[in-house]
C-alpha cells in the first residue's frame, strides 16, 4: 500500500495503529492525520526512537496493511 492510499483511509486505519503503536495517544493520532513526517516523529518522541528506526517501522507497518 503506498502513502496516500493511507492519508485516504486514515479513520479506517486508527485501529491498526494504536494497535502497533499503544503509547500514542487519541489526540496524536487525531494531529497527524495520515501526515507520514508527522507520524515517524510522534513515534520518536515517545518511543525514544531515532529518526531511522521509527521509519522502518512505519515501512514495515505499511507493508503489512
Amino acid at each position: 500500500m503506498n502513502w496516500s492510499i493511507v492519508e485516504g483511509k486514515w479513520n479506517q486505519l486508527k485501529g491498526s495503529i494504536q494497535s502497533k503503536w499503544g503509547k500514542l495517544t487519541d489526540s496524536e493520532i487525531e494531529e497527524i492525520k495520515g501526515d507520514r513526517e508527522k507520524m515517524i516523529g510522534k513515534i520518536q518522541e515517545r518511543y525514544g526512537k531515532t529518526r531511522e528506526a521509527a521509519e522502518k517501522e512505519v515501512n514495515d507497518w505499511l507493508g503489512s496493511i
